[in-house]
């Protein structure tokens, strides 16, 4: 006879969570929209009553979960096991030394490690391997995360930087998850303390030289707002001042330059950036204006020899211009690489003979390479890029740290299929070399996993690509396979499809996953960001429901098997979509996603709110307060079916408030139609990007994965036994 192994004890249920209703009434340009929940917005993160509330919310998740915590087990357990987790990254060399992360087993951060370069006269090739074993210089640890993270739940390193002469480095610490880091200098051969610490600054720092340094602080709502020089040995009340912003929609950043002779202070709106300079050789001679600040004009820099090199954008060279100009007459420019309407240049890296430049072409990243005149030689307009060739049909390329007076450039490579691959390319033969690949353990092979760009087509005919992945021997095509869409589609930035093993998990379960490169992303050039902003930004929304759309059309999948996700801003884009068209989808995850879009935009004493009138439009203007409202998720929620959903969210996170979450999930148990589930789960001890550990990540990971299982009904029984 069989008996299923069950508890002979279940706890009661507790009940479905149901926020108190308190009316608050808002009134603008005669409009008047009521927030039952706008009590749950507590700026301080310690009212008994909120708190009380978030618990009950975890209580219920996890008691809904529960059942399938056995699946859950499995994936993380899946998941963990492909990973090498004694491992170290790619070394990088700087002078004479390499430096390089370590990954032990069982521990969930990393240590900061370096090693003598043997012999360190020998000049960089692609060829270079670390020495290691008995006869190699000793590995020095540095920094052990590990040990630092033991008194906190919540442990994060902003920064790591290594002085100049690689005798001191700074790093900047973040434990509660609000990304208000503390700056610690130490020696990096004792790792004893230089100095106090420099505190409630960003992790925006650089190395003025050996004995300085650079760093910004925020104001009251978190905007990057004043650059300070810190000499060691001084304490953080002496540091001087050298700009302050005032504009507030303005934030400003710091970048070092290749050749480490310059820094460059940034301050940058969604539209314009101005750029001052700082000469490193005299860091006390303070800020000289290298870009003026010109309205919709944005300008990056770098410099080589007697030139700087400016990347600029206008509203006229939408894509971008690579210009040189003097270094003694900054208003004299040249172009070197003129815009161009297909070609978007997104970066440019300077070495000391050749340019770099990372371009995006038909929704692809490129990666172009030219060689400079010699120092000294006229700068004219750069011809016979050579460009570097990759296999994969969608994937990303990302620059990484390469020496700037060497022929190499390092870049990562990764595809849907293809993991993590640091390379080495000799710029002067054109030979690359891989140093590195995120190792899978298991039986991963790469040749199983299809991937293909689709583009759909939109309301307005516009063309929407899609990156797709699957496994070739699981899936039918047949619109029987479960398939999980993502999407972004804000801020300009480029989703482009990059390898996940935590995806494995799915896709070895016979899931299709897809990424919709909709409007208001980068990943077609500076217009298509232009097209889902402001008063387009329903373009986004709508692409993401054609894109949906073409997918069951073409058989990938079926209503009943399609799942979307995104987080953040693309956390607004799965609010709205739910909103626009719940008989789409069978199931959504959003996560920490910004979803109060009218209500946030109007308070200015929330951080980022006045930096992104840009993004999203100024609402206390009556065409922006309107046009908002028609899709901000917590305003359009009706009495309606939708799917089964999962929303989560960080107490502590500054970019999105935990608050905001929490009133769509209150508002949508009141107001929906249907029994499906709806769970809210608020990490208490975390911010935007949630837990900091590697494996607390990964058990994220396996608990979405759970849901969608769950929802799709493909969480397998438990085993019977004989009796």
């Amino acid at each position: 006879m069989a008996a299923t192994i069950e508890s002979s004890y279940s706890p009661a249920p507790p009940p479905v969570p149901a926020a108190k209703k308190v009316k608050h009434e808002m009134e603008l340009f005669g409009d008047v929209r009521i927030d039952n929940y706008y009590w749950l917005r507590d700026d301080s993160r310690s009212s008994p009553e909120v708190l009380s509330y978030l618990q009950a919310e975890n209580a219920y998740t996890d008691f809904i979960m529960s059942g399938t915590k056995h699946l859950e087990d499995q994936i993380y357990a899946d998941t963990r096991g492909r990973i090498k987790e004694d491992d170290i990254s790619a070394p990088v060399r700087r002078g004479a030394y390499y430096y390089y992360k370590r990954t032990l087993a069982g521990k969930e951060y990393v240590q900061h490690c370096r090693r003598l370069v043997s012999p360190v006269e020998a000049l960089p090739s692609v060829y270079d391997t670390m020495p290691t074993g008995p006869d190699a210089p000793q590995e020095h640890v540095i920094l052990d995360e590990n040990t630092k993270a033991q008194e906190h739940t919540y442990y994060s390193i902003g920064a790591f930087k290594v002085s100049p002469n690689n005798k001191l480095v700074a790093y900047a610490e973040d434990t509660k998850g609000d990304e208000i880091y503390t700056v610690y200098i130490i020696d990096a051969e004792t790792r004893t303390p230089v100095g106090k610490p420099l505190v409630r600054i960003t992790s925006d720092l650089e190395w003025a030289g050996n004995e300085a340094l650079l760093y910004i602080t925020m104001d009251e709502v978190l905007r990057p707002d004043k650059v300070w020089l810190h000499k060691l040995g001084t304490d953080q009340s002496s540091d001087s001042c050298l700009y302050h912003e005032k504009d507030d929609m303005f934030s400003l950043g710091l970048q070092a330059s290749e050749s480490k002779q310059f820094l460059f202070v940034e301050s940058g709106s969604k539209n314009t950036g101005f750029i001052f300079y700082l000469d490193v050789s005299k860091p006390e001679g303070g800020l000289t204006v290298l870009t003026p600040r010109l309205d919709g004009i944005d300008t990056s820099a770098s410099h080589r020899g007697n030139h700087f090199y400016i990347k600029r954008r206008s509203n006229e060279y939408f894509n971008s211009e690579v210009l040189a100009c003097p270094l003694d007459n900054v208003s004299t420019m040249t172009v070197l690489i003129p815009h161009r309407e297909s070609v978007k240049i997104q970066k440019i890296q300077l070495f000391s003979d050749h340019l770099v430049v990372h371009e995006r072409e038909n929704g692809l990243p490129k990666v172009t390479v030219y060689r400079l005149p010699a120092v000294g030689e006229p700068l004219t307009s750069l011809q016979g890029g050579q460009t570097i060739d990759f296999l994969d049909p969608v994937y990303t390329v990302d620059p990484s740290e390469s020496q700037f007076s060497s022929s190499i450039l390092r870049f990562s490579y990764s595809s849907l299929r293809t993991p993590r691959s640091v390379y080495d390319y000799d710029m002067r033969t054109g030979i690359s070399v891989l140093k590195n690949i995120e190792t899978v353990l298991g039986d991963f092979d790469a040749s199983k996993y299809i991937t293909e760009r689709k583009w759909a087509n939109a309301s307005d005919g516009t063309q929407i690509p899609l990156s797709i992945v699957y496994r070739k021997d699981l899936v039918k095509l047949d619109g029987s396979d479960p398939l999980l869409l993502y999407g972004y589609g804000s801020y300009e930035i480029c989703i482009d499809p990059s390898f996940k093993a935590s995806r494995l998990s799915l896709l070895d379960r016979g899931f299709i996953f897809a990424i919709a490169h909709i409007r208001g992303g980068g990943e077609m050039g500076r217009q298509w960001y232009e097209n889902g902003k402001l008063l387009k930004k329903r373009n986004t929304f709508t692409d993401f429901i054609a894109c949906a759309e073409y997918l069951i059309e073409m058989k990938f999948c079926s209503k009943e098997k399609l799942c979307i996700q995104g987080g953040s801003a693309g956390g607004l884009l799965i609010g709205a979509v739910l909103n626009m068209r719940p008989d789409l989808f069978k199931a959504a995850v959003t996560r920490v996603p910004f979803v109060d879009v009218v209500t946030t935009m109007l308070d200015p004493s929330i951080p980022l709110t006045t930096s992104e009138w840009e993004e999203w439009g100024d609402p206390r203007k009556e065409e922006f307060y309107f046009y908002m409202k028609s899709y901000s998720p917590v305003d359009n929620i009706k009495a309606q079916n939708y799917p089964k959903i999962l929303v989560t969210a960080g107490l502590n996170d500054p970019r999105v408030m935990y608050s905001e979450p929490a009133k769509f999930v209150a508002k949508l148990r009141d107001m929906k139609m249907d029994d499906n589930v709806l769970l809210f789960k608020c990490e208490l001890g975390a911010g935007h990007f949630s837990k900091s550990g590697r494996f607390e990540k990964l058990k994220e990971e396996a608990f979405v994965d759970t849901f969608i299982l769950k929802a799709l009904n493909m969480v397998p029984t438990l085993g019977r036994v004989q009796s």
